[in-house]
Protein backbone atom coordinates (compact mmCIF):
# COMPACT_ATOMS: atom_id res chain seq x y z
CA UNK A 1 0.00 0.00 0.00
CA UNK A 2 1.43 3.46 -0.84
CA UNK A 3 2.61 5.78 1.85
CA UNK A 4 0.23 8.19 3.54
CA UNK A 5 2.06 11.16 2.08
CA UNK A 6 1.26 9.87 -1.42
CA UNK A 7 -2.41 9.34 -0.67
CA UNK A 8 -2.98 12.46 1.39
CA UNK A 9 -2.22 15.73 -0.36
CA UNK A 10 -3.10 18.92 1.45
CA UNK A 11 -5.50 21.07 -0.61
CA UNK A 12 -4.50 24.52 -1.80
CA UNK A 13 -6.57 26.34 0.77
CA UNK A 14 -4.62 24.62 3.55
CA UNK A 15 -1.34 25.99 2.22
CA UNK A 16 -2.93 29.42 1.73
CA UNK A 17 -4.28 29.59 5.27
CA UNK A 18 -1.04 28.23 6.69
CA UNK A 19 0.83 31.11 5.02
CA UNK A 20 -1.22 33.68 6.94
CA UNK A 21 1.18 35.62 9.20
CA UNK A 22 1.14 34.40 12.78
CA UNK A 23 1.64 37.30 15.17
CA UNK A 24 1.46 37.51 18.92
CA UNK A 25 -0.36 40.13 20.91
CA UNK A 26 2.82 42.23 20.89
CA UNK A 27 3.04 41.90 17.09
CA UNK A 28 6.06 39.61 17.25
CA UNK A 29 6.26 36.71 14.73
CA UNK A 30 5.21 33.27 15.98
CA UNK A 31 6.09 29.89 14.53
CA UNK A 32 3.18 28.53 12.51
CA UNK A 33 3.75 24.92 13.59
CA UNK A 34 0.60 23.47 15.11
CA UNK A 35 1.10 23.58 18.87
CA UNK A 36 -2.31 23.92 20.51
CA UNK A 37 -0.94 23.83 24.05
CA UNK A 38 1.70 26.47 23.47
CA UNK A 39 0.79 29.90 24.83
CA UNK A 40 2.44 31.90 22.06
CA UNK A 41 0.65 29.85 19.40
CA UNK A 42 -2.67 30.42 21.15
CA UNK A 43 -1.97 34.15 21.16
CA UNK A 44 -1.37 34.05 17.38
CA UNK A 45 -4.82 32.56 16.85
CA UNK A 46 -6.33 35.04 19.29
CA UNK A 47 -4.72 37.83 17.30
CA UNK A 48 -6.74 36.77 14.24
CA UNK A 49 -9.91 37.11 16.28
CA UNK A 50 -8.81 40.55 17.42
CA UNK A 51 -8.32 41.60 13.80
CA UNK A 52 -11.96 40.72 13.14
CA UNK A 53 -12.91 42.66 16.29
CA UNK A 54 -11.03 45.70 14.97
CA UNK A 55 -12.90 45.40 11.67
CA UNK A 56 -16.15 45.31 13.62
CA UNK A 57 -15.16 48.47 15.46
CA UNK A 58 -14.29 50.26 12.22
CA UNK A 59 -17.59 49.16 10.72
CA UNK A 60 -19.54 50.48 13.69
CA UNK A 61 -17.61 53.76 13.63
CA UNK A 62 -18.36 54.21 9.94
CA UNK A 63 -22.05 53.46 10.43
CA UNK A 64 -22.24 55.82 13.40
CA UNK A 65 -20.59 58.64 11.47
CA UNK A 66 -22.87 58.04 8.49
CA UNK A 67 -26.00 58.05 10.64
CA UNK A 68 -24.92 61.26 12.35
CA UNK A 69 -24.28 62.94 9.01
CA UNK A 70 -27.63 61.85 7.67
CA UNK A 71 -29.56 62.88 10.77
CA UNK A 72 -27.83 66.26 11.02
CA UNK A 73 -27.96 67.08 7.32
CA UNK A 74 -30.49 69.42 5.82
CA UNK A 75 -33.50 67.95 4.14
CA UNK A 76 -34.40 68.94 0.58
CA UNK A 77 -37.85 70.23 -0.16
CA UNK A 78 -37.92 69.51 -3.87
CA UNK A 79 -40.10 66.69 -5.14
CA UNK A 80 -37.29 65.37 -7.29
CA UNK A 81 -35.08 64.99 -4.21
CA UNK A 82 -37.78 62.99 -2.44
CA UNK A 83 -38.28 60.78 -5.45
CA UNK A 84 -34.55 60.20 -5.76
CA UNK A 85 -34.29 59.29 -2.05
CA UNK A 86 -37.21 56.90 -2.42
CA UNK A 87 -35.53 55.23 -5.38
CA UNK A 88 -32.23 54.92 -3.49
CA UNK A 89 -33.97 53.37 -0.49
CA UNK A 90 -35.76 50.87 -2.70
CA UNK A 91 -32.62 49.79 -4.53
CA UNK A 92 -30.66 49.61 -1.27
CA UNK A 93 -33.34 47.35 0.21
CA UNK A 94 -33.30 45.12 -2.86
CA UNK A 95 -29.51 44.83 -2.86
CA UNK A 96 -29.37 44.18 0.89
CA UNK A 97 -32.07 41.51 0.63
CA UNK A 98 -30.31 39.75 -2.23
CA UNK A 99 -26.95 39.84 -0.46
CA UNK A 100 -28.53 38.56 2.76
CA UNK A 101 -30.24 35.66 0.97
CA UNK A 102 -26.99 34.79 -0.82
CA UNK A 103 -25.14 34.92 2.50
CA UNK A 104 -27.62 32.58 4.17
CA UNK A 105 -27.38 30.15 1.24
CA UNK A 106 -23.58 30.14 1.40
CA UNK A 107 -23.77 29.76 5.17
CA UNK A 108 -26.06 26.74 4.96
CA UNK A 109 -23.64 25.04 2.58
CA UNK A 110 -20.63 25.86 4.72
CA UNK A 111 -22.38 24.72 7.89
CA UNK A 112 -23.29 21.41 6.25
CA UNK A 113 -19.74 20.86 4.97
CA UNK A 114 -18.22 21.60 8.37
CA UNK A 115 -20.71 19.28 10.04
CA UNK A 116 -19.93 16.49 7.58
CA UNK A 117 -16.21 16.89 8.17
CA UNK A 118 -16.59 16.88 11.94
CA UNK A 119 -18.73 13.76 11.97
CA UNK A 120 -16.40 12.03 9.55
CA UNK A 121 -13.62 12.73 12.03
CA UNK A 122 -15.74 11.39 14.90
CA UNK A 123 -16.63 8.27 12.91
CA UNK A 124 -12.96 7.62 12.10
CA UNK A 125 -11.95 8.11 15.73
CA UNK A 126 -14.65 5.69 16.85
CA UNK A 127 -13.45 3.07 14.36
CA UNK A 128 -9.83 3.47 15.46
CA UNK A 129 -10.91 3.32 19.10
CA UNK A 130 -12.84 0.12 18.41
CA UNK A 131 -9.78 -1.44 16.74
CA UNK A 132 -7.40 -0.49 19.53
CA UNK A 133 -9.82 -1.65 22.22
CA UNK A 134 -10.25 -4.94 20.34
CA UNK A 135 -6.49 -5.45 20.25
CA UNK A 136 -6.21 -4.97 24.00
CA UNK A 137 -9.18 -7.29 24.58
CA UNK A 138 -7.65 -10.07 22.47
CA UNK A 139 -4.25 -9.75 24.11
CA UNK A 140 -5.68 -9.78 27.62
CA UNK A 141 -8.05 -12.67 26.81
CA UNK A 142 -5.29 -14.84 25.29
CA UNK A 143 -2.93 -14.08 28.16
CA UNK A 144 -5.56 -15.07 30.68
CA UNK A 145 -6.18 -18.35 28.84
CA UNK A 146 -2.51 -19.21 28.78
CA UNK A 147 -1.85 -18.26 32.38
CA UNK A 148 -4.98 -19.34 34.24
CA UNK A 149 -6.87 -21.88 32.10
CA UNK A 150 -3.90 -23.78 30.69
CA UNK A 151 -2.05 -23.96 34.01
CA UNK A 152 -5.09 -25.44 35.73
CA UNK A 153 -5.38 -28.26 33.18
CA UNK A 154 -1.63 -28.89 33.20
CA UNK A 155 -1.67 -29.18 37.01
CA UNK A 156 -4.36 -31.85 36.87
CA UNK A 157 -2.56 -33.75 34.15
CA UNK A 158 0.65 -33.58 36.16
CA UNK A 159 -1.06 -35.50 38.96
CA UNK A 160 -2.46 -38.03 36.49
CA UNK A 161 0.87 -38.51 34.66
CA UNK A 162 3.01 -38.53 37.80
CA UNK A 163 4.11 -42.14 37.13
CA UNK A 164 5.20 -41.35 33.55
CA UNK A 165 8.21 -39.08 33.35
CA UNK A 166 8.01 -38.57 29.57
CA UNK A 167 4.44 -37.34 29.80
CA UNK A 168 5.42 -35.03 32.63
CA UNK A 169 8.22 -33.60 30.44
CA UNK A 170 5.68 -32.97 27.69
CA UNK A 171 3.48 -31.08 30.12
CA UNK A 172 6.46 -28.94 31.18
CA UNK A 173 7.21 -28.24 27.52
CA UNK A 174 3.61 -27.06 27.05
CA UNK A 175 4.04 -24.80 30.05
CA UNK A 176 7.19 -23.30 28.52
CA UNK A 177 5.42 -22.63 25.21
CA UNK A 178 2.55 -20.97 27.04
CA UNK A 179 5.01 -18.75 28.93
CA UNK A 180 6.67 -17.82 25.63
CA UNK A 181 3.30 -16.81 24.17
CA UNK A 182 2.53 -14.70 27.22
CA UNK A 183 5.93 -13.03 26.94
CA UNK A 184 5.36 -12.20 23.28
CA UNK A 185 1.90 -10.79 24.00
CA UNK A 186 3.22 -8.66 26.83
CA UNK A 187 5.64 -7.07 24.35
CA UNK A 188 2.77 -5.70 22.29
CA UNK A 189 1.82 -2.06 22.98
CA UNK A 190 -1.07 -1.42 25.31
CA UNK A 191 -3.57 0.91 23.63
CA UNK A 192 -5.73 1.66 26.66
CA UNK A 193 -4.34 5.18 27.12
CA UNK A 194 -4.54 6.02 23.42
CA UNK A 195 -8.08 4.67 23.21
CA UNK A 196 -9.12 6.79 26.20
CA UNK A 197 -7.70 9.92 24.57
CA UNK A 198 -9.44 9.14 21.28
CA UNK A 199 -12.72 8.67 23.13
CA UNK A 200 -12.28 12.00 24.88
CA UNK A 201 -11.45 13.79 21.63
CA UNK A 202 -14.45 12.24 19.87
CA UNK A 203 -16.79 13.18 22.72
CA UNK A 204 -15.58 16.77 22.91
CA UNK A 205 -15.71 17.15 19.15
CA UNK A 206 -19.26 15.84 19.09
CA UNK A 207 -20.42 18.29 21.77
CA UNK A 208 -18.67 21.29 20.26
CA UNK A 209 -19.91 20.49 16.77
CA UNK A 210 -23.50 20.08 17.92
CA UNK A 211 -23.60 23.49 19.59
CA UNK A 212 -21.68 25.11 16.73
CA UNK A 213 -24.10 23.71 14.16
CA UNK A 214 -27.11 24.77 16.23
CA UNK A 215 -25.70 28.27 16.81
CA UNK A 216 -25.25 28.84 13.10
CA UNK A 217 -28.77 27.66 12.39
CA UNK A 218 -30.07 30.22 14.88
CA UNK A 219 -27.87 32.89 13.28
CA UNK A 220 -29.25 32.04 9.83
CA UNK A 221 -32.77 32.27 11.20
CA UNK A 222 -32.03 35.66 12.77
CA UNK A 223 -30.65 37.00 9.50
CA UNK A 224 -33.70 35.86 7.57
CA UNK A 225 -36.04 37.36 10.17
CA UNK A 226 -34.20 40.69 9.99
CA UNK A 227 -34.53 40.70 6.20
CA UNK A 228 -38.22 39.88 6.49
CA UNK A 229 -38.78 42.65 9.02
CA UNK A 230 -36.97 45.09 6.73
CA UNK A 231 -39.15 44.12 3.77
CA UNK A 232 -42.34 44.38 5.81
CA UNK A 233 -41.29 47.73 7.23
CA UNK A 234 -40.70 49.17 3.77
CA UNK A 235 -43.86 47.61 2.34
CA UNK A 236 -46.12 48.78 5.17
CA UNK A 237 -44.17 52.02 5.71
CA UNK A 238 -44.03 51.19 9.40
CA UNK A 239 -41.61 53.13 11.55
CA UNK A 240 -41.93 50.57 14.32
CA UNK A 241 -40.77 47.74 12.05
CA UNK A 242 -38.03 49.97 10.69
CA UNK A 243 -36.75 50.68 14.20
CA UNK A 244 -36.88 46.95 15.02
CA UNK A 245 -34.90 46.24 11.88
CA UNK A 246 -32.24 48.77 12.87
CA UNK A 247 -31.81 47.24 16.34
CA UNK A 248 -31.86 43.59 15.25
CA UNK A 249 -29.68 44.42 12.23
CA UNK A 250 -27.04 45.91 14.53
CA UNK A 251 -27.12 42.75 16.65
CA UNK A 252 -26.83 40.54 13.57
CA UNK A 253 -23.92 42.69 12.34
CA UNK A 254 -22.04 42.15 15.61
CA UNK A 255 -22.74 38.40 15.53
CA UNK A 256 -21.54 38.21 11.93
CA UNK A 257 -18.17 39.71 12.78
CA UNK A 258 -17.93 37.50 15.86
CA UNK A 259 -18.53 34.38 13.80
CA UNK A 260 -15.92 35.57 11.31
CA UNK A 261 -13.38 35.86 14.13
CA UNK A 262 -14.11 32.33 15.35
CA UNK A 263 -14.10 30.87 11.83
CA UNK A 264 -10.83 32.53 10.83
CA UNK A 265 -9.02 31.36 13.98
CA UNK A 266 -10.38 27.82 13.62
CA UNK A 267 -9.55 27.65 9.90
CA UNK A 268 -5.98 28.86 10.34
CA UNK A 269 -5.35 26.56 13.31
CA UNK A 270 -6.76 23.55 11.49
CA UNK A 271 -4.73 24.33 8.38
CA UNK A 272 -1.57 24.42 10.51
CA UNK A 273 -2.37 20.88 11.60
CA UNK A 274 -3.26 19.70 8.09
CA UNK A 275 0.03 20.90 6.62
CA UNK A 276 2.02 18.37 8.68
CA UNK A 277 -0.32 16.05 10.60
CA UNK A 278 2.23 13.23 10.89
CA UNK A 279 4.70 15.35 12.84
CA UNK A 280 2.07 16.45 15.32
CA UNK A 281 0.87 12.88 15.93
CA UNK A 282 4.45 11.65 16.37
CA UNK A 283 5.05 14.31 19.01
CA UNK A 284 1.80 13.61 20.82
CA UNK A 285 2.24 9.79 20.99
CA UNK A 286 5.94 9.89 21.79
CA UNK A 287 5.53 8.98 25.45
CA UNK A 288 2.81 6.36 24.98
CA UNK A 289 3.69 4.44 21.82
CA UNK A 290 7.08 3.82 20.25
CA UNK A 291 8.03 5.89 17.24
CA UNK A 292 8.40 2.77 15.13
CA UNK A 293 4.83 1.69 15.78
CA UNK A 294 3.48 5.20 15.14
CA UNK A 295 5.33 5.48 11.83
CA UNK A 296 4.08 2.06 10.83
CA UNK A 297 0.47 3.16 11.13
CA UNK A 298 0.98 6.67 9.76
CA UNK A 299 2.74 5.62 6.56
CA UNK A 300 1.75 1.94 6.15
CA UNK A 301 4.33 1.36 3.45
CA UNK A 302 5.18 -2.00 1.92
CA UNK A 303 8.84 -1.22 2.39
CA UNK A 304 8.39 -1.00 6.16
CA UNK A 305 7.95 -4.31 7.96
CA UNK A 306 5.48 -4.71 10.77
CA UNK A 307 6.98 -4.20 14.23
CA UNK A 308 4.71 -6.99 15.47
CA UNK A 309 5.86 -9.58 12.94
CA UNK A 310 8.29 -11.35 15.27
CA UNK A 311 5.85 -11.57 18.17
CA UNK A 312 3.07 -12.90 15.95
CA UNK A 313 5.43 -15.44 14.34
CA UNK A 314 6.54 -16.77 17.74
CA UNK A 315 2.91 -16.90 18.82
CA UNK A 316 1.96 -18.90 15.75
CA UNK A 317 4.85 -21.37 16.07
CA UNK A 318 4.30 -21.89 19.77
CA UNK A 319 0.62 -22.64 19.21
CA UNK A 320 1.42 -25.11 16.43
CA UNK A 321 3.92 -26.91 18.65
CA UNK A 322 1.52 -27.03 21.57
CA UNK A 323 -1.27 -28.38 19.38
CA UNK A 324 1.03 -31.12 18.14
CA UNK A 325 2.10 -32.08 21.70
CA UNK A 326 -1.47 -32.05 22.96
CA UNK A 327 -2.57 -34.21 20.02
CA UNK A 328 0.21 -36.74 20.78
CA UNK A 329 -0.81 -37.02 24.43
CA UNK A 330 -4.43 -37.39 23.40
CA UNK A 331 -3.44 -40.22 21.08
CA UNK A 332 -1.00 -42.16 23.24
CA UNK A 333 -1.74 -41.24 26.84
CA UNK A 334 -5.50 -41.52 26.91
CA UNK A 335 -5.52 -45.33 26.39
CA UNK A 336 -3.30 -45.63 29.44
CA UNK A 337 -4.87 -42.84 31.50
CA UNK A 338 -8.54 -42.49 30.53
CA UNK A 339 -9.10 -39.84 33.19
CA UNK A 340 -6.72 -37.48 31.33
CA UNK A 341 -8.94 -37.29 28.27
CA UNK A 342 -11.15 -34.54 29.64
CA UNK A 343 -8.26 -32.19 30.46
CA UNK A 344 -6.47 -32.91 27.17
CA UNK A 345 -9.63 -32.11 25.18
CA UNK A 346 -10.02 -28.88 27.15
CA UNK A 347 -6.39 -27.96 26.36
CA UNK A 348 -6.92 -28.68 22.71
CA UNK A 349 -10.07 -26.51 22.64
CA UNK A 350 -8.20 -23.71 24.40
CA UNK A 351 -5.39 -23.85 21.84
CA UNK A 352 -7.88 -23.74 18.97
CA UNK A 353 -9.59 -20.65 20.39
CA UNK A 354 -6.17 -19.06 20.93
CA UNK A 355 -5.36 -19.68 17.28
CA UNK A 356 -8.57 -17.93 16.25
CA UNK A 357 -7.63 -15.02 18.50
CA UNK A 358 -4.21 -14.99 16.83
CA UNK A 359 -5.77 -14.54 13.39
CA UNK A 360 -8.01 -11.74 14.64
CA UNK A 361 -5.08 -10.09 16.37
CA UNK A 362 -2.97 -10.29 13.21
CA UNK A 363 -5.74 -8.61 11.21
CA UNK A 364 -6.24 -5.85 13.78
CA UNK A 365 -2.55 -5.13 14.14
CA UNK A 366 -2.19 -4.72 10.40
CA UNK A 367 -1.66 -1.09 9.43
CA UNK A 368 -4.26 -0.94 6.68
CA UNK A 369 -7.29 -0.66 8.94
CA UNK A 370 -5.98 2.08 11.22
CA UNK A 371 -4.30 3.84 8.32
CA UNK A 372 -7.62 4.05 6.48
CA UNK A 373 -9.25 5.56 9.55
CA UNK A 374 -6.39 8.05 9.73
CA UNK A 375 -6.86 9.11 6.11
CA UNK A 376 -10.62 9.40 6.56
CA UNK A 377 -10.10 11.64 9.57
CA UNK A 378 -7.68 13.85 7.61
CA UNK A 379 -10.14 14.08 4.74
CA UNK A 380 -12.92 15.11 7.08
CA UNK A 381 -10.83 17.78 8.80
CA UNK A 382 -8.68 19.18 6.02
CA UNK A 383 -11.11 18.98 3.11
CA UNK A 384 -14.72 19.20 4.28
CA UNK A 385 -14.03 20.90 7.59
CA UNK A 386 -11.78 23.73 6.42
CA UNK A 387 -13.79 24.21 3.23
CA UNK A 388 -16.93 24.63 5.31
CA UNK A 389 -15.16 27.13 7.57
CA UNK A 390 -14.14 29.17 4.52
CA UNK A 391 -17.74 29.26 3.32
CA UNK A 392 -18.88 30.28 6.79
CA UNK A 393 -16.33 33.10 6.73
CA UNK A 394 -17.73 34.23 3.38
CA UNK A 395 -21.21 34.10 4.88
CA UNK A 396 -20.09 36.35 7.73
CA UNK A 397 -18.64 38.91 5.32
CA UNK A 398 -21.73 38.95 3.11
CA UNK A 399 -24.05 39.19 6.11
CA UNK A 400 -22.02 42.09 7.51
CA UNK A 401 -22.24 43.85 4.14
CA UNK A 402 -25.99 43.27 3.88
CA UNK A 403 -26.75 44.57 7.36
CA UNK A 404 -24.47 47.56 6.86
CA UNK A 405 -26.49 48.48 3.76
CA UNK A 406 -29.75 48.03 5.69
CA UNK A 407 -28.58 50.23 8.55
CA UNK A 408 -27.38 52.91 6.12
CA UNK A 409 -30.72 52.86 4.29
CA UNK A 410 -32.73 53.04 7.51
CA UNK A 411 -32.54 56.83 8.10
CA UNK A 412 -33.34 57.54 4.45
CA UNK A 413 -36.42 55.33 4.69
CA UNK A 414 -37.43 57.00 7.96
CA UNK A 415 -37.11 60.44 6.35
CA UNK A 416 -39.10 59.27 3.35
CA UNK A 417 -41.89 58.02 5.62
CA UNK A 418 -41.96 61.36 7.47
CA UNK A 419 -42.10 63.29 4.17
CA UNK A 420 -45.02 61.23 2.94
CA UNK A 421 -46.83 61.74 6.24
CA UNK A 422 -46.48 65.51 5.92
CA UNK A 423 -47.76 65.40 2.35
CA UNK A 424 -50.80 63.43 3.44
CA UNK A 425 -51.42 65.86 6.30
CA UNK A 426 -51.39 68.79 3.85
CA UNK A 427 -53.92 67.05 1.63
CA UNK A 428 -56.14 66.25 4.59
CA UNK A 429 -56.17 69.89 5.66
CA UNK A 430 -57.81 70.84 2.33
CA UNK A 431 -60.24 67.94 2.37
CA UNK A 432 -63.69 69.04 3.70
CA UNK A 433 -64.73 65.44 4.12
CA UNK A 434 -61.89 64.74 6.53
CA UNK A 435 -63.05 64.66 10.18
CA UNK A 436 -59.97 66.63 11.19
CA UNK A 437 -60.86 69.35 8.69
CA UNK A 438 -64.41 69.44 10.00
CA UNK A 439 -63.14 69.95 13.53
CA UNK A 440 -60.98 72.81 12.34
CA UNK A 441 -63.97 74.35 10.53
CA UNK A 442 -66.05 74.12 13.69
CA UNK A 443 -63.49 75.99 15.79
CA UNK A 444 -62.81 78.62 13.09
CA UNK A 445 -66.03 80.56 12.24
CA UNK A 446 -66.39 81.83 8.66
CA UNK A 447 -65.50 85.40 7.90
CA UNK A 448 -68.60 85.95 5.70
CA UNK A 449 -72.19 85.28 6.79
CA UNK A 450 -73.90 82.25 5.30
CA UNK A 451 -77.54 82.48 4.31
CA UNK A 452 -80.26 79.96 4.16
CA UNK A 453 -80.29 77.02 1.85
CA UNK A 454 -83.43 78.42 0.25
CA UNK A 455 -81.71 81.58 -0.87
CA UNK A 456 -78.88 79.44 -2.22
CA UNK A 457 -81.24 77.25 -4.20
CA UNK A 458 -83.28 80.25 -5.41
CA UNK A 459 -80.14 81.93 -6.64
CA UNK A 460 -79.41 78.97 -8.84
CA UNK A 461 -82.72 79.39 -10.61
CA UNK A 462 -83.31 75.69 -10.86
CA UNK A 463 -86.05 75.33 -8.25
CA UNK A 464 -89.43 77.09 -8.78
CA UNK A 465 -91.33 75.65 -5.89
CA UNK A 466 -90.80 74.31 -2.43
CA UNK A 467 -93.22 71.45 -3.05
CA UNK A 468 -91.71 67.97 -3.37
CA UNK A 469 -91.59 66.40 -6.78
CA UNK A 470 -91.87 62.78 -7.77
CA UNK A 471 -88.75 62.71 -9.87
CA UNK A 472 -85.79 60.53 -8.84
CA UNK A 473 -82.07 60.98 -9.06
CA UNK A 474 -81.96 59.50 -12.52
CA UNK A 475 -84.51 62.10 -13.72
CA UNK A 476 -82.48 65.15 -12.60
CA UNK A 477 -82.09 67.70 -15.41
CA UNK A 478 -78.78 67.70 -17.18
CA UNK A 479 -78.61 71.49 -17.06
CA UNK A 480 -79.00 71.41 -13.29
CA UNK A 481 -76.01 69.06 -12.98
CA UNK A 482 -73.93 71.21 -15.28
CA UNK A 483 -74.79 74.32 -13.24
CA UNK A 484 -73.46 72.63 -10.11
CA UNK A 485 -70.31 71.47 -11.88
CA UNK A 486 -69.66 75.02 -13.06
CA UNK A 487 -70.36 76.40 -9.61
CA UNK A 488 -67.86 74.17 -7.83
CA UNK A 489 -65.09 74.49 -10.35
CA UNK A 490 -65.86 71.23 -12.16
CA UNK A 491 -64.60 69.18 -9.22
CA UNK A 492 -66.73 66.03 -8.82
CA UNK A 493 -65.78 65.82 -5.13
CA UNK A 494 -68.13 68.71 -4.33
CA UNK A 495 -71.11 67.68 -6.44
CA UNK A 496 -74.47 67.61 -4.70
CA UNK A 497 -76.60 66.05 -7.41
CA UNK A 498 -78.62 63.79 -5.10
CA UNK A 499 -79.61 66.74 -2.92
CA UNK A 500 -80.81 68.99 -5.78
CA UNK A 501 -82.16 66.24 -7.99
CA UNK A 502 -84.51 64.97 -5.32
CA UNK A 503 -86.23 68.32 -5.07
CA UNK A 504 -84.76 69.43 -1.78
CA UNK A 505 -85.68 71.14 0.46
CA UNK A 506 -88.56 68.92 1.68
CA UNK A 507 -92.18 70.12 1.81
CA UNK A 508 -92.25 71.01 5.52
CA UNK A 509 -89.13 73.18 5.22
CA UNK A 510 -88.94 76.47 7.09
CA UNK A 511 -86.09 78.93 7.61
CA UNK A 512 -85.83 77.81 11.21
CA UNK A 513 -84.84 74.34 9.98
CA UNK A 514 -81.84 75.68 8.04
CA UNK A 515 -79.37 74.33 10.59
CA UNK A 516 -80.87 70.87 10.19
CA UNK A 517 -80.48 70.59 6.41
CA UNK A 518 -77.38 72.67 6.01
CA UNK A 519 -74.64 70.33 7.14
CA UNK A 520 -71.20 71.33 8.27
CA UNK A 521 -69.79 69.91 5.04
CA UNK A 522 -72.06 72.29 3.01
CA UNK A 523 -70.91 75.21 5.10
CA UNK A 524 -67.33 74.19 4.45
CA UNK A 525 -68.14 74.10 0.70
CA UNK A 526 -69.40 77.62 0.74
CA UNK A 527 -66.60 78.94 2.92
CA UNK A 528 -64.00 77.19 0.80
CA UNK A 529 -65.17 78.84 -2.41
CA UNK A 530 -66.03 82.19 -0.79
CA UNK A 531 -69.61 82.22 -2.13
CA UNK A 532 -72.19 84.60 -0.66
CA UNK A 533 -75.87 84.58 -1.46
CA UNK A 534 -78.61 86.96 -0.44
CA UNK A 535 -81.14 85.92 2.12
Amino acid sequence: MPAARVEYIAPWWVAWLHSVPHLGLRLQPVDSTFRPRDESYQESLLFLGLVAAVCLGLNLVFLTAYLLCVCCGQRGDAVQTKQRNSCCVTWAAVVAGLVCCAAVGVGFYGNSETNDGAYQLIYSLDNANHTLSGIDALVSGTTQKMQAGLELHLARLGEVFAARGDYVQTLKFLQQMASSIVAQLSGLPVWAGVAAELTEVATQTSHVEYYRWLSYLLLFTLDLVVCLVACLGLAKRSKCLLASMMCSGSLALILSWTSLAADSAAAVGTSDFCVAPDSFILNVTQGQVSTEVTRYYLYCSQSVSSPFQQALTVFQRSLTTMQAQAGGLLQFAVPLFPSAEKDLLAIQLLLNSSEASLHQLTAMLDCRGLHKDYLDALTGICYNGIEGLLYLGLFSLLAALAFSIMICAGPQAWRHFATRDRDYDDIDDDDPFNPQARRIATHNPPRRPLHSFCSYSSGLGSQTSLQPTAQTISNAPVSEYMNQAALFGGNPRYENVPLIGRGSPPPMYSPSMRATYLSVADEQHLRHFGTEYPA
